[in-house]
């Protein structure tokens, strides 16, 4: 029984945030730099999304290197576009990849939506204790 009280804390805990507004929760960071990005002691930023906004992450590419990143909150009809940036006398071509659930433009690559990833720890916790 204990058990399925702690799953359903956890459960409470990892949906909590998600529950307290319609609007999502993200993270923010500037256009910088991939090669000083390593080197940059910058931290992601958490913000609140304006209504009908997605997360996103940018990618800005110049012929075939990667070289900007960028993370924070755009409009859904936006997402998946693609825009020309110039900076420092470089244009480059920025594209958004968007996700829809909090915190989902946080690590380098976008995994496993939230609710698939409770029912496993949940599954998991369950049969650990049989």
């Amino acid at each position: 029984m204990s058990q399925l009280l702690y799953a359903a804390a956890v459960w409470l805990v990892l949906l909590l945030p998600s529950l307290r507004c319609d609007n999502l929760l993200c993270y923010y960071s500037p256009i910088l730099e991939k090669e000083k990005e390593k080197e940059s002691t910058f931290r992601l930023i958490l913000t609140e999304c304006p209504p009908d906004a997605l997360c996103f992450k940018a990618d800005g590419r110049y012929g075939n290197h990667s070289a900007l990143s960028a993370r924070g909150c755009m409009a859904e009809r936006e997402c998946g576009q693609a825009h020309s940036l110039p900076l420092k006398g470089t244009v480059y071509t920025m594209s958004y990849a968007c996700c829809d659930w909090p915190y989902c433009n946080s690590c380098p690559c976008v995994t496993a939506k939230p609710l698939p990833l409770i029912l496993t720890l949940t599954l998991a916790v369950i049969l650990g204790s049989l």
